[in-house]
């Protein structure tokens, strides 16, 4: 009978990336070249040792994994792509991990690779996007019947909901991306590391209120990639391996709104309590949210972290205003989050960066933002997926 534990059974060997910037000129195909190339030479791995890829994909802006293939030149046993969203990011990982162990592939390259440069149509909501034709209106929940036509709509309904339910306001969200971009302030990588405090973020104008233009997600041009094989082969390869010891898939149906947790009053349940049992991640890990010694979510919008704080089970519901300030979620502090500058400050790499992020966090490779004696990092978002990684 097959075994399908796959705790500790899977790792990332290998971590690479483009330049990141806005309007850097070079094609989708040329950055995930740049990213994949370093991440082999990070794992020691030859081109022709690679048989397996996943790529997040958004036409016209990434490259998708049947050309990439075949303009680097690479033989591939296994391929898959799934739409450029940062909620597929750790399913991919998640379905590389079953593959490799299914010895249905022996490494896998997990990237987003995303070109925005000469684009002149819009692409992240709106008119003229391509995903307004699908999903009643698109694929992050808007809802253009209610004058809801972008990503940042939803994220906005989701604040406003919070800040009246729990007595919250923009000052205490402010504690977000102010933190993360001081961590983007140590990392040469990141596009945007001027820190900045409370009152210029309130001067920031509003994009969709009460969400201001320093609560939204960079727009950018930039590759990054992971390497996942087998805990067995990873043992041979160039530097240490960082194991995948706790997966939860995406959930999705009439209570979630992607977004927000459950009983938020958007979806249909009506409370949201935390239960161990619903959080399965942990119990394949072995551990607690007491164990984990550093966050990171995918931060397309300040409120996200907050809802990943309280789904995940590091405060109760209504409390992450709170848990937020003072420096917790800081390098030193209780609980740091999203230590690269997140996709607020360092780039929006459909969150790929954050996944690179935590294998050299785990490998203690990042300097002045090197989260001390860093062993359990989890990967957890305000839509119901994780990842929990191990050194």
């Amino acid at each position: 009978m097959a075994n399908f534990d796959l705790k500790d059974r899977s790792a990332i060997v290998g971590v690479g990336e483009s330049a990141y910037g806005r309007k850097l000129m070079r094609s989708a195909i040329d950055l995930a070249a740049d990213a994949i190339v370093g991440a082999l030479d990070d794992a020691g791995l030859t081109r022709e040792q690679l048989d397996g890829l996943i790529v997040s994909f958004g036409s016209p802006i990434g490259a998708d994994a049947d050309t990439l293939a075949q303009v680097l030149g690479l033989n591939l046993r296994a391929y898959n792509q799934t739409w450029a969203h940062g909620r597929f990011t750790g399913s991919c990982i998640q379905w590389a991990a079953m593959m490799v162990n299914a010895g249905l592939a022996d490494a896998f390259a997990c990237l987003a690779s995303v070109s925005f440069s000469g684009m002149r149509r819009p692409m992240m909501g709106g008119g003229g996007d391509r995903e307004g034709g699908r999903e009643a209106g698109g694929g992050h929940g808007e809802d253009p019947v209610f004058g809801m036509t972008s990503p940042g709509a939803g994220a906005a309904l989701v604040a406003r909901r919070y800040f009246e339910r729990y007595g919250a306001d923009d000052r205490a969200l402010a504690a977000v991306p102010i933190v993360f971009r001081k961590h983007a302030s140590m990392n040469p990588l990141a596009i945007m590391r001027e820190p900045f405090g409370v009152e210029e973020y309130q001067r920031s104008r509003f994009v969709c209120e009460p969400l201001h233009l320093l609560d939204y997600c960079l727009i950018n041009d930039g590759a990054a990639c992971v390497i996942v094989t087998t805990a067995e082969r990873a043992r041979d390869c160039r530097k240490p391996p960082v194991y995948i010891s706790g997966i939860q898939p995406l959930p999705a149906g009439v209570e979630e709104f992607i977004w927000s947790y459950p009983g938020m009053g958007i979806a249909q349940q009506s409370i949201f309590e935390y239960r161990a049992e619903l959080q399965p991640v942990y119990k394949m890990a072995g551990i607690t949210p007491a164990d984990v010694d550093a966050l990171f979510t995918y931060d397309a919008f300040s409120i996200l972290a907050w809802i990943a704080l309280e789904r995940w089970g590091f405060c109760k519901p209504g409390e992450a205003a709170a848990f937020t300030q003072n420096g917790r979620i800081e390098v030193g502090g209780e609980l740091p989050m999203n230590t690269n500058g997140g996709l607020l400050s360092e780039a929006h790499i459909m969150a790929w960066n954050h996944q690179v992020e935590i294998v050299r966090q785990l490998r203690r490779e990042c300097g002045p933002r090197q989260i001390e004696d860093a062993s359990i990092i989890q990967w957890a978002n305000a839509y119901g997926d994780s990842l929990i990684y191990h050194r």
